[in-house]
């Protein structure tokens, strides 16, 4: 049985629309079956960088233990679970709380999120988390040890900065393109061949075409169609045990708005519970 635990963090968003992440995380809350989910305060404060390069580093690390408390189940009944955010920082934890010798990442992202605190162009930690899933980056925030990169799968990302490309490309990182998922099988396979047992995933609802969903705040063009990511998840969890999920980045202008986008949200949310 699914558990959800939603963790509305906005201070890893580079965006102006970062406080927004809240009312998304409320809004998919409040579809969620209620006995089984825990909906996390948002912290008061900001956050600051206590002398890093990681915007609002300190809020961050508070949410990232207040998250991994959540995913300690009182009575490890829960088949997996899901983490709703919120910004994609809250995925840290979430991997964390079920990183083993065999799980492999599924990272469905416009962006690859693999900058660096030196290369990031904003500072902000939501396009840095996946390069702290691996185990690089701002020692406070980092997995140690970190997830290798030949059991990343990155699906539907179409924006990679200078860093995350040469780190892709030196990496041999499985990338799928999201005409790719058009063919259900496709992320499946790209998963078995990383040799995992097990395998967590990621949505970012930024993955979806712009035409799918308004309520991300960083839109990038030609993304996936929802029926195609959903079908790929099925297909992946027919064919291999989900050690957990996240799904993020939902900050719907108002609140009209946010009920446009949830049934294209909750086919992904069914898809991954």
């Amino acid at each position: 049985m699914t558990r959800f635990v939603v963790a509305p963090q906005w201070q890893g968003s580079s965006s102006s629309r970062a406080m927004q992440l809240i009312d998304g995380a409320e809004a998919i809350a409040g579809d969620l079956p209620r006995a089984r989910t825990v909906f996390l305060d948002p912290l008061p404060e900001a956050g600051d960088a206590q002398g890093t390069e990681v915007h609002r580093l300190s809020a961050l690390v508070r949410m990232r233990g207040i998250i991994e408390q959540a995913l300690t189940p009182a009575d490890g009944a829960a088949e997996h679970t899901v983490v709703v955010g919120g910004d994609c920082g809250v995925a840290l934890a979430a991997v964390s709380a079920v990183a083993d010798d065999g799980l492999a990442v599924v990272w469905l992202d416009a962006h690859a999120d693999l900058n660096t605190p030196a290369s990031s162009p904003s500072g902000a930690f939501h396009g840095m988390v996946l390069r702290a899933i691996i185990g690089d980056g701002e020692a406070l925030l980092r997995r140690e040890p970190g997830i290798p990169a030949s059991r990343i799968v990155l699906a539907g990302t179409r924006t990679l900065d200078a860093e995350e490309y040469r780190l892709v490309t030196d990496n041999d990182m499985t990338r799928l393109a999201p005409d790719a998922l058009a063919d259900p099988d496709a992320l499946a396979e790209a998963v078995l061949a990383t040799g995992a047992t097990r395998v967590f995933v990621h949505v970012d609802l930024d993955v979806l075409d712009p035409a799918e969903i308004t309520g991300v705040a960083l839109p990038e063009p030609f993304g996936a169609r929802s029926a195609d990511v959903v079908a790929s998840l099925r297909r992946l969890r027919e064919r291999m045990p989900l050690a957990g999920a996240s799904l993020t980045e939902f900050s719907p202008s108002s609140p009209a708005a946010a009920v446009d986008d949830l049934g294209t949200i909750l086919r992904i949310v069914g898809a991954l519970a």
